[in-house]
């Protein structure tokens, strides 16, 4: 696998016709953010003939816009005048830090404390649901725009990382209620099968029966998807998800597909076949981006391909608030407006699709709809999932926004609130910070 990033990414560029203002602004903006291709995604996924407008393109390639005019400009300031690295990289983190890196409590709300210290490499999400962080697996065969952990992939920024599964045995055993281990990054599929070995054969051991679903959130079979085909060990890793198949363990791929072109060569095919073949089910979400996939027919076509393919239509995820949230993100009302209508196209089978989700520091919460009620038009919210399990299922309404692109751009009405506010105070901030404040609402 050839990667490409920083200058040869620029130089990749260059080869294939891209004008030098652009590349101007793709060592800008890559100097604040990752990015990071590969050799299948510049060959098989990019039509460079329609670049910069191509929608893989848009996905894992550099725009001004993806960062704030003025933060842009700062930065092109600094290069334009041959300022050295340091200088560079104390400004290029300043402007990280005003980018919210850790959306959604990454770091601070869901850190789970195991004999009194706090274990940064695992979060307790929700009750049932542990997300594993192995060191081994923190970057990706390539990086989305839209990653909403990109900090994980920036040297300066606090990382998320187990550097091994001891720790999450010991807090597993001390969880009985946790019944779903989510390998995540970056992407575990990066690691090789006997490290990943490593990490999963403990969850099959005597005294964690507990733990009856093993996920693994991956955009392997979009950006790699040799891993279950060609690779060396591509082999033992289709035996190890086997393994745990057989122990009775539901084995989730939790893949990222986030455009119907990655769903369309013949390796991807062949790799998607040969997980299913193991009894490992492969379910598919990804966000709602602007220049990628926002238009209804883009989301049918791939659910369409997905269900052909064998794989299950999950969520379609609202941009999360952060990094690149300038460039990509969608108002709520057209991510509404795109999901109904994409719904609509498909059969039944290819409605399994959850969406318009927005993944929040609270849980995630879903746009049921837009009704009007005594004559106001309406967001009807649903809590999908919550870090208070008793809220899971509890329906608010905000007031319908056309500019609103987030859970904090809305304002509660007709006398409800989010789900475990103390009062229904006049916006859904101050509600947000409420919550935060309820210890029995951070699980430990």
């Amino acid at each position: 696998m050839k990667i490409y990033s920083g200058e040869r990414l620029a130089e990749l560029a260059r080869r294939h016709g891209l004008p030098d203002d652009y590349l101007r602004d793709l060592r800008v903006v890559s100097s604040v953010l990752p990015f990071r291709v590969n050799d299948y995604v510049a060959q098989e996924l990019i039509d460079w003939s329609a670049a910069p407008d191509d929608p893989i393109f848009r996905l894992t390639f550099p725009h001004r816009d993806m960062l704030p005019p003025e933060l842009f400009a700062g930065i092109a300031e600094l290069h334009d005048a041959g300022s050295s690295r340091d200088e560079l990289s104390k400004a290029a983190a300043e402007v990280r830090h005003r980018l919210n890196p850790h959306p959604g409590g990454q770091i601070d709300a869901n850190i789970p404390m195991l004999d009194g210290q706090p274990v940064l490499g695992l979060q307790h999400k929700y009750r049932e649901t542990v997300l594993v962080f192995p060191s081994q697996g923190q970057t990706c065969h390539s990086y989305c725009g839209y990653c909403f952990r990109w900090a994980q992939f920036v040297s300066t920024e606090t990382r998320q990382a187990l550097s091994a599964p001891d720790t999450m045995v010991a807090y597993l055993r001390q969880h009985p209620e946790v019944t779903d281990v989510l390998f995540t990054g970056g992407d575990p599929m990066i690691m090789r099968t006997a490290v990943l070995r490593r990490w999963v054969d403990p969850l099959l051991a005597p005294g964690l029966e507990h733990i009856r679903t093993l996920r693994f959130g991956t955009k392997a079979l979009s950006y790699w998807p040799a891993r279950f085909t060609d690779d060396a060990d591509a082999d033992d890793l289709l035996r190890l998800l086997e393994q745990c198949v057989a122990t009775g363990r539901h084995v989730a791929v939790m893949a990222h597909f986030s455009h119907e072109r990655e769903l369309q060569t013949a390796t991807v095919r062949r790799a998607i076949a040969r997980v299913r073949a193991t009894g490992a089910v492969i379910r598919a979400q990804a966000p709602l981006i602007a220049h990628v996939n926002d238009t209804a027919e883009a989301w049918a076509d791939m659910w369409q391909q997905l269900v052909e393919s064998g794989v299950v239509p999950y969520y379609m995820f609202v941009e999360r608030d952060t990094g690149a949230r300038n460039y990509f993100e969608v108002p709520l009302t057209k991510a509404l407006d795109i999901y109904t209508e994409a719904i609509k196209k498909v059969s039944g089978v290819a409605r399994t699709a959850r969406g318009p989700v927005m993944s929040t520091r609270i849980g995630k919460i879903l746009i049921d709809g837009a009704p009007t009620i005594m004559g106001m038009k309406v967001f009807a919210l649903r809590m999908l999932q919550s870090r208070d399990p008793n809220q899971v299922g509890e329906q608010f309404f905000a007031r319908y926004d056309p500019a609103a692109h987030w859970l904090d751009d809305l304002e509660p009405v007709l006398g409800t609130a989010v789900p475990g506010s103390a009062s229904n105070t006049p916006t859904v901030v101050s509600n947000i910070q409420r919550i935060d404040a309820q210890p029995d609402l951070t699980i430990r």
